[in-house]
């Protein structure tokens, strides 16, 4: 089974935070947006099922940081670091 082009243009942003290595587990993705942790271009994001596209900022709290990234990539599985760090380009 193939994937569209339609279908890798967007992605459920706790799904890109895992692929992108951010946090360690889908499920601490997914809790960190519906507790308003994450921001998608300045928006606070509170489902976690919210479409992230190329190009869009995503700014993110951790523990003791903060971290401002834009969107370079997408990504059905998740990879290595090598792989994880090609998905985004870090602004902060």
């Amino acid at each position: 089974m193939s994937t569209s082009a339609k279908e890798l243009a967007r992605q459920r942003i706790d799904k890109w935070l895992w692929h992108a290595r951010m946090v360690r587990t889908r499920t601490d993705a997914a809790a960190l947006t519906t507790a308003g942790f994450v921001r998608l271009n300045g928006k606070r994001m509170t489902a976690a099922g919210h479409p992230v596209r190329v190009g869009d900022v995503v700014t993110v709290a951790l523990d003791r940081t903060v971290r401002v990234v834009r969107v370079e990539g997408l990504c059905e599985r998740r990879g290595g670091a090598p792989i994880a760090r090609a998905l985004y380009r870090d602004l902060t």
